[in-house]
């Protein structure tokens, strides 16, 4: 089913235009040629009778359409557009900063727009997301020793008070009670298959999920649970290297990864988890086989149920479990992902 779209006399004259402030809402399926595009695409325009619009590439996928060699619309869709990426650099290095609309309209920046984004990318204002992101760099300077009064200042407050309620609001502690839990810092990782949530403590990689898999809130809470952890947007080290082995794996120059996990479930899934990390590069297995693999051959349901359960897809490659009629099944980021994944690691290497 679809989610809401623009009027389609919107979205078509936002293709004649190539608008990219619709990149992410939209794509476009030409009826005559089986294509589908991005609003920018730089191809002839076809007519208006000729175009079907969905919501994402899947349902674009699941219709029979084949992705546009021109624009590429499977390459990284999610992408922050380029009008934003200046104000987002600068958030990134500096998100004490409070801006308000007016300095956002002195940037060049019109408020309203820059709120709709944040609000369908990250389900907050834009306000609500710097005010996050300043929690979570304090959540982390207190945990790691630094004095509440040093973090008050640096997160940019100049009342105790004020930044103690608000951190409480963020992350349900107080910062003095912050310094007995952990944090898990999460962001978006765009793939040519959609973005995907990462996250990732000082100790490593702990989730990895595509944003719109319907288990994603619950995988969540399971993690802040087993980790006896906040969940906040932030940086970590570990997203750069995360970012690089991505991008190697989908330019087919990387097999194997090479990250940091920390992987924390019960002690059967985490006993299925390390048997999918023995599953080669381009080669399948059967949930049976996988059974048999950790000596409980009667345990293939109990081993589908863990494979769901996996938090870090891709890298723990339960995409590489497959029905026993070797037709791929059961997929948490859905099929049709298992499906390319799968394709891309039998042509790769």
């Amino acid at each position: 089913m679809q989610t809401s779209l623009p009027a389609e006399e919107t979205m078509y004259n936002a293709l004649l235009q190539k608008d990219s402030s619709f990149e992410g809402i939209f794509v476009v399926g030409v009826k005559t040629t089986g294509i589908f595009c991005r609003p920018t695409c730089s191809a002839r325009k076809p007519k208006r009778q000729n175009v079907e619009f969905f919501s994402s590439s899947r349902e674009a996928l699941l219709r029979g359409y084949r992705a546009c060699k021109v624009c590429n619309p499977l390459a990284y869709h999610g992408e922050s557009p380029g009008w934003l990426k200046p104000l987002l650099q600068e958030i990134e290095t500096s998100p004490e900063a409070k801006l308000t609309d007016r300095e956002l309209r002195q940037r060049g920046f019109e408020p309203h727009r820059i709120r709709r984004w944040f609000q369908k990318e990250h389900g907050l204002t834009f306000h609500g997301y710097l005010r996050t992101l300043r929690m979570s760099k304090a959540f982390g300077q207190i945990r790691e020793g630094e004095q509440v009064t040093h973090a008050t200042f640096d997160a940019g407050y100049e009342s105790l008070s004020g930044f103690a309620e608000t951190f409480k609001k963020a992350t349900g502690l107080t910062p003095r009670e912050s310094r007995h839990s952990n944090l898990v810092t999460v962001t978006r990782i765009l793939t040519p298959l959609g973005p995907m949530l990462a996250g990732a403590t000082t100790e490593g990689i702990c989730l990895l999920e595509f944003v719109d898999r319907r288990m994603l809130e619950t995988q969540l809470q399971r993690l802040s649970k087993r980790l006896r952890a906040q969940i906040l947007p932030g940086t970590n080290s570990h997203f750069g290297p995360l970012q690089t082995q991505l991008s190697e794996y989908f330019d087919r120059a990387r097999q194997v990864f090479d990250l940091p996990l920390v992987i924390s479930g019960t002690e059967f899934q985490e006993t299925v988890w390390r048997e999918l990390q023995t599953i080669p590069f381009g080669q399948t297995r059967s949930y049976r086989d996988q059974a048999a693999g950790i000596g409980k051959p009667k345990a293939v349901r109990a081993v589908a149920r863990a494979n769901g359960d996996n938090r870090i897809a891709i890298i723990i490659p339960c995409h590489r479990v497959i029905g026993s009629n070797g037709k791929p099944v059961g997929y948490g980021g859905g099929v049709w992902r298992k499906r390319y994944l799968l394709n891309l690691e039998r042509n790769g290497g």
